[in-house]
């Protein structure tokens, strides 16, 4: 497998956190909404990290035929450009040539980046090209992150869940069964401590800082209660709920239940760590699946969803890319129209191309309804682990949030002050929350969510 086939969510994500940062430092795509619309309105430019790629893989050729297929019916055409995931994410190519005025027409997006652009006004609404159908056969709550005021500014691609992963050979070594799952925080460290040993962990929390740390810690903030930012005047982030949660990660660290650092590239890495036995559960998420089954096929292991606090209300954070159009591109009308037919065409084709991409392509799942039982039908989920995501784990979850990276900095920065740092739960989260506050106090871009 090459290095770009071994490339998940995780280290996206972890490069993710350099653009992220380097935001700080300046203003993003300051220069982006003055002059004139360029570019070629007869070819629209597609920037992205899968194709056609040097390696040819299944990604590369999902993408090549996607864009074949518009092209041989359509006057516009579109044109793939490829740029390797550090370029495109841990680099500044994309910021670069939005601030110059020469962004491309269409680009691939998560929620985490979603207000840099939106708030630096270069991405199109896509309602004017949807009809109310397709709008309606995306799963529930997965556009929300991607609307502002009713308005639709990227279509999905996929929707990728953390859950936990276990061993099975583990559990069955501390005599535990499928029954003594732990299902509340208190039974997770306690799960945790009977499978430690001097050569295994209990558990695996992500421990490297960055944008990945932040989005697997964000279900456990969500189910206590609290929120890196208000909403509609409810709980902030220096509250109990957000204490408890900073506080579960440090417990687990400083009861030695859990590692200060991971195997492998990071705690998303399922094979580096769950299957070589440095730990016996590790949250991840969805395309743990397909790296064990490429990695380690032999290797036995069964899937969980988060445990909830007391008195907490179970969801997790589910990820995922989306199409999105430039609205400062030469044409951003025929940009648009692409990004509707190519993930959002609800006949055979359309459906069709979205399992391709979800369960063969990837291991993802489908953000669209009829493409989920388009998968079904075919026995996609057949796989218990993939069973469980599908039934247990993606019910009651919400979409990767969205927030500035000012905002993004200070949780994190609390996280690791918490975990590693040995820092009070309730001081980290009061520091945090007082840049938080500071910063929400001029802020006029969209809604964070």
């Amino acid at each position: 497998m090459s290095a770009f086939e071994r490339v998940t969510r995780r280290s996206l994500l972890r490069g993710g956190a350099v653009v992220l940062g380097s935001a700080m430092a300046a203003p993003l795509l300051s220069a982006c909404g003055g002059g004139g619309k360029t570019g070629n309105a007869k070819e629209l430019t597609f920037w992205n990290f899968y194709g056609p790629n040097p390696q040819a893989d299944a990604q590369s050729k999902w993408f090549t035929d996607l864009v074949a297929a518009w092209n041989a019916n359509n006057e516009v055409k579109v044109k793939l450009h490829y740029l390797p995931v550090s370029e495109y994410l841990a680099g500044t190519a994309l910021q670069t040539a939005f601030s110059a005025g020469q962004g491309p027409d269409i680009f691939l997006l998560s929620p985490g980046d979603f207000l840099r652009y939106h708030n630096g006004g270069v991405l199109a609404d896509l309602m004017p090209h949807l009809k109310p159908d397709q709008i309606a056969d995306f799963d529930g709550g997965v556009l929300d992150t991607r609307k502002v005021d009713g308005k639709i500014y990227g279509l999905p691609m996929e929707q990728e869940p953390l859950a936990m992963y276990y061993s099975i050979d583990a559990f069955e070594k501390a005599k535990l069964a499928e029954g003594d799952l732990p299902q509340t925080w208190d039974q997770l460290l306690d799960v945790a401590a009977k499978l430690t040993t001097k050569d295994q962990f209990g558990i695996l929390f992500e421990t490297i800082p960055g944008y990945y740390q932040n989005f697997t810690w964000y279900p456990f903030m969500w189910m206590a209660g609290g929120s890196a930012v208000p909403q509609n005047g409810g709980a902030g982030f220096n509250v109990p709920g957000v204490h408890q949660a900073l506080k579960l990660w440090q417990d687990a660290v400083n009861n030695k239940v859990a590692p200060r650092k991971p195997q492998g590239d990071g705690a998303g890495n399922a094979p580096a760590n769950l299957a070589s036995g440095s730990v016996a559960m590790q949250q991840s998420g969805i395309w743990s699946v397909s790296q064990l089954e490429q990695e380690k096929k032999d290797f036995k292991y069964g899937v969980f969803r988060l445990p909830v606090p007391e008195g907490g209300t179970y969801t997790t954070d589910i990820g995922g890319w989306a199409f999105v159009a430039n609205a400062k591109g030469a044409n951003p009308e025929a940009a648009a129209k692409f990004i509707a037919w190519a993930l959002g065409a609800t006949d055979a084709a359309g459906v069709e191309r979205g399992r391709q991409w979800n369960t063969v392509v990837k291991t993802n799942l489908p953000a669209r309804k009829s493409v989920q039982e388009a998968a079904k039908a075919a026995g996609a989920f057949d796989k218990p682990a993939l069973k469980v995501f599908l039934e247990q784990v993606v019910p009651g979850g919400r979409g990767e949030p969205r927030y500035t990276p000012e905002v993004y900095k200070a949780v994190s920065d609390a996280i690791q002050a918490t975990q590693l740092g040995g820092v009070d739960p309730a001081k980290a989260a009061a520091d945090a929350a007082a840049k938080i506050d500071t910063f929400l106090k001029g802020y006029k871009g969209a809604v964070m969510l």
